[in-house]
Order: C-alpha cells, then sequence, then structure tokens
C-alpha cells in the first residue's frame, strides 16, 4: 500500500485537489493501493503497514508543515521508499538537518539530471514543472541527484530509497510516481 501524505494546512482544504489527488490518481492508473491522509493524522500504524509513502506537495503561501517538522521525526528511521515533492522535499531536507530556504520558482523549467538513479534513470535534462517559493539545502548523507548545490532540483539519501524533488511531477512528469512505485 501506498501512503500519500498530504501536506496541506488543514485535512480537506482545496489544495488537495491540485496537489494531492493528481498523485493518488498516478498511483491509481497503476493499479496500486493506496491511502490519503492528512499529516497530521498519521500514526505509527498506518506508516508501518505503508509499502511506499510519498509527502505531497502544497499551495504556495502554505507553510504549516514547515512548523511542524516535529511531525515527521518517524521519517528518520525509516527504511522503506519514501518520495518527497516540493513541500515534501522541504520536510525531508529540514528532517535531516538541511534548511529550506527561500527560492521562488514557478513555471516549465529544464532539469539536468546528474547523477543516475532507480527513481530519476540516466543523467540528461527533462523538463519539470516548479511552483513554490523555497527550496532547500542540501542534508548531510544526501546525494545530488538533478540541478546544482545552489539549487537543487532532486537528492536521494546515499543509503536508503529516501528522494527528495522540487518540481511536481503530477503536471509534467507522471513517469515518476510509477517508477517510485516500482522501487
Amino acid at each position: 500500500m501506498i501512503l500519500v501524505v498530504d501536506l496541506c494546512c488543514e485535512p480537506g482544504f482545496l489544495s488537495r485537489y491540485e496537489f494531492v489527488d493528481p498523485i493518488a490518481n498516478s498511483v491509481r492508473r497503476t493499479g496500486s493501493e493506496y491511502e490519503i491522509l492528512h499529516f497530521t493524522e498519521l500514526t505509527d500504524d498506518v506508516i508501518e503497514r505503508s509499502d511506499r509513502i510519498i509527502l505531497c506537495g502544497t499551495a504556495l503561501k502554505d507553510k504549516l508543515y514547515a512548523r511542524r517538522i516535529d511531525l515527521f521525526s518517524w521519517i528518520e528511521a525509516i527504511d522503506k521508499p519514501l518520495l518527497g515533492i516540493c513541500a515534501g522535499m522541504q520536510v525531508v531536507s529540514s528532517v535531516f538537518g538541511g534548511e529550506i530556504v527561500p527560492q521562488p520558482k514557478i513555471g516549465l523549467e529544464k532539469i539536468d539530471i546528474v547523477k543516475e538513479t532507480p527513481l530519476l534513470g540516466q543523467p540528461r535534462e527533462i523538463e519539470g514543472y516548479h511552483l513554490h517559493n523555497s527550496g532547500v539545502t542540501p542534508p548531510p548523507g544526501f546525494d545530488l541527484v538533478a540541478g546544482r548545490p545552489d539549487s537543487i532540483e532532486a537528492f536521494k539519501h546515499s543509503e536508503r530509497p529516501i528522494y527528495g524533488i522540487i518540481f511536481h511531477p503530477e503536471v509534467r512528469n507522471r513517469w515518476i510516481v510509477e517508477r517510485f512505485e516500482d522501487l
């Protein structure tokens, strides 16, 4: 079962239709079972029975998740595939000692994949959709996968299947969600 985590400011908030439901629809199309929960509703039991976890993005002005990083301490101990998308990447970075930094981007941009991974494949250029006010600094123990050290597009934990991407695959690169299911 794939746990799709809603990082919007409150359960059922309108932003869910833009940032969470498209990810769930990508998962549904592959035939995988999934469950959507708001980050304030997560329990150890739900996390434990999940095979994979996706932390979704949220609206530009929504920063509640960043003020509640304490609710994500479970990520430090996880040893199953986890994908943080946009705000989800910011959560992963924060949990592992990185920082959320100002980095506004909106629209389609070229993304240089600089390191081969099971999630993004071989080094090459792709196009991705950005909708964020913040980026991240690289947390210790993570490798740059796409972008540059001063403008991280994607990273991966050096030992565990934990990924973060700042762009939105639900808009332009749904294949990323499908590849995540195969990890």
